[in-house]
């Protein structure tokens, strides 16, 4: 009988461990590795959206100043109501992510910088990219357009990947923003080069300065993601190459459990 207490009295202990353990705060410090693979990921996914649609499922600003030139055209003289396809594009982007970034308040009842969120949430990025993936699949459009007036997708399953992408995109950009370091959001990259010039020590080159250091890491990311991004697009079309991208962030999923967590203050 005693055996039988010990034995639940141990279960209980490991259960309680691996609670703690999944809930405390990783230290931001010590997430360079998956904050880089976030970047990369935003290239990556930015690589297959831009290529077929000339549209960014990450970059948010050039799809919200397009649908405010796709309003002024109401107004021109010529009196243009159609709804083109590029900006109907654009406007699903935007709004999937926003829905993606509302996901990420989920986060505010675990705990934003605990493994089980940033685990979580970067499961459910793989989940979307899954679907994105299926939905191209079964889309059975081509990958790469040959001018913005031709967009390579134009059907509803196409409309579906583009949302499943952005949404991804949203929750990933809000999940990066709350871990509070230099990568900030991992996706919007402008604000990026903008602090990264005017960091006062841009030009100290003889020691390592973490706030500019992980902001070129970051920049570096994200342009090696768009170029093996597009690499693969051309090699094994937009499906495969969002199938790639699902096992990647799978993999960062299972990384973040392994950050160390923040040290106890003394």
């Amino acid at each position: 009988m005693s055996g039988k207490q010990d034995l639940e009295s141990n279960d209980s202990t490991t259960l309680t461990s691996w609670k703690k353990y999944l809930l405390t705060e990783i230290d931001g410090d010590k997430a360079t590795a998956p904050l880089s693979a976030y970047c990369f990921m935003t290239g990556f996914i930015d690589a297959v959206c831009f290529s077929a649609i000339f549209v960014w499922c990450a970059f948010q600003t050039g799809n919200t100043v397009q649908l405010g030139l796709a309003l002024a055209r109401l107004f021109n003289g010529q009196h243009d109501y159609s709804f083109h396809i590029a900006d109907q594009q654009a406007l699903c982007s935007l709004i999937t992510f926003i829905i993606g970034a509302s996901i990420a308040r989920i986060g505010d009842k675990m705990g934003c910088k605990t493994r089980a969120w940033l685990a979580l949430g970067t499961l459910i990025q793989t989940l979307f990219t899954m679907a994105a993936a299926i939905a191209i699949w079964k889309n059975g459009q081509t990958s790469v357009a040959d001018s913005r007036a031709d967009p390579a997708w134009t059907n509803t399953l196409s409309f579906v990947c583009i949302g499943f992408m952005s949404a991804s995109m949203g929750l990933q950009g809000i999940m990066g923003k709350r871990t509070n370091t230099q990568f900030t959001t991992t996706v919007v990259l402008t604000t990026t080069w903008c602090e990264l010039m005017a960091d006062p020590q841009l030009f100290n080159i003889r020691r390592l300065v973490i706030s500019r250091d992980h902001k070129i890491l970051a920049i570096g990311s994200l342009f090696l993601g768009g170029f093996l991004g597009r690499a693969i697009v051309d090699v094994i079309g937009s499906a495969g190459t969002l199938g790639v991208g699902t096992g990647l962030r799978f993999i960062i999923s299972i990384w973040w459990l392994f950050v160390p967590g923040k040290a106890a203050k003394r």
